[in-house]
C-alpha cells in the first residue's frame, strides 16, 4: 500500500510538470502568434509615431540650444506703411533649421502723400452738423492685392528663450491694383444733395470746395473698380521675440517697391504713377508645428 501510495505521488508530480511545460509553450506559441499578425498598416503607425518622438525630441534640443525650429508657420500681419495701412497672412514651410520658403497674401491701401481731410460743418434749424470727412481732389482709392513667394533665413538664433530670434526676409511676386472711384456729395440745390465723382459730366462740382458738403464713405464706386496688374518685391528684417518655438510673436520692418503696367492716378492736379516705394512695420502673430 505505502509502495502504490509512492508510486502515485510521483506519477502526479510528473503528470503536473508536464501540464506546466505544456501550458507554457501554449502561452509562447499565442504570443508569437499575435506578434506575426501584426498587420503592415501597424507597423507604419509604430514607424510613424517613434518618427515623430524623435523629431520633438529634436526640436526641443534645439529650443534648448537658442534655435529656433519648426516644420510649418502660419501668421497674421497688420501692416503700418509710410503711405497707408494692411493687412496678411503668411504660409511657411521649413526647408532646414535656418531656412524656410514662405507664401504671402496682402491686402493694403495706399494713400497719397497729398491727401488731406476735411469735414465741413452745415447749419439747419440753428444747428450745426459735420457731414462724412472727405479728402478734395482725390480721385481714386488705390488698394492692392498681393501674392508673393520668398525665402526666410535665419541670421541670429536666441542666446535662451528670453532672447529674441533675427531672420531676414526676401519675397516677390504680383500685385493687383483696384481703384476704386472717390465720391463727394455735393448741395448745389436748396434741400437737394448727390453724389458725384472725378470723372463725370457734372466734375465741376467735385473740385468746387464751395459745394462739397462730406465724403460718401463706403457706400459708392465698388461697382466702378479698375484692375491695374503690377509686380512687387520686398525686403526685410524679422524680430521674433516669444519665448516658446510653438507660437510666433514678432515685429517685422522693411522697404517694398511696386511696378504697375497702368497709370495709377490718385489725385486730381498731380501726376500719375506707375512705380511706388515705402517702408513698412508689421505687427505678427501665429503658430508653428
Amino acid at each position: 500500500m505505502l509502495f502504490l501510495f509512492k508510486f502515485t505521488f510521483k506519477e502526479t508530480l510528473k503528470i503536473i510538470r508536464v501540464k506546466k511545460i505544456l501550458i507554457t509553450v501554449l502561452y509562447i506559441g499565442m504570443a508569437w502568434g499575435v506578434l506575426g499578425q501584426q498587420q503592415p498598416g501597424d507597423q507604419r503607425r509604430d514607424d510613424k509615431r517613434r518618427e515623430k518622438r524623435e523629431k520633438m525630441m529634436q526640436m526641443m534640443r534645439l529650443e534648448e540650444e537658442g534655435v529656433p525650429s519648426f516644420q510649418k508657420q502660419n501668421a497674421f500681419g497688420v501692416k503700418i506703411n509710410t503711405d497707408g495701412w494692411g493687412l496678411s497672412y503668411e504660409l511657411g514651410r521649413a526647408n532646414s533649421v535656418t531656412r524656410a520658403t514662405i507664401f504671402q497674401l496682402e491686402l493694403n491701401e495706399k494713400k497719397h502723400p497729398k491727401e488731406r481731410k476735411d469735414n465741413r460743418p452745415t447749419t439747419a434749424g440753428g444747428f450745426i452738423f459735420f457731414g462724412n470727412p472727405f479728402v478734395y481732389g482725390k480721385r481714386n482709392i488705390f488698394y492692392q492685392l498681393k501674392l508673393a513667394a520668398g525665402q526666410q533665413v535665419l541670421i541670429g538664433g536666441k542666446n535662451n528663450k528670453n532672447g529674441v530670434s533675427v531672420y531676414g526676409i526676401g519675397a516677390g511676386g504680383i500685385s493687383v491694383g483696384l481703384l476704386r472711384p472717390y465720391y463727394v456729395e455735393v448741395q448745389d440745390q436748396p434741400n437737394e444733395t448727390r453724389y458725384v465723382k472725378y470723372d463725370s459730366p457734372d466734375s465741376i462740382l467735385f473740385l468746387s470746395p464751395a459745394y462739397i458738403i462730406g465724403g460718401a464713405g463706403l457706400i459708392k464706386g465698388w461697382n466702378e473698380m479698375k484692375l491695374a496688374p503690377g509686380l512687387h518685391a520686398k525686403t526685410a528684417l524679422r524680430f521674433d521675440y516669444n519665448r516658446f518655438n510653438t507660437i510666433l510673436s514678432g515685429i517685422e520692418g522693411g522697404i517694398n517697391v511696386e511696378y504697375y503696367f497702368k497709370d495709377i492716378d490718385q489725385m486730381a492736379y498731380n501726376p500719375s504713377r506707375k512705380l511706388f516705394l515705402n517702408a513698412y512695420v508689421s505687427f505678427l502673430f501665429g503658430k508653428r508645428k
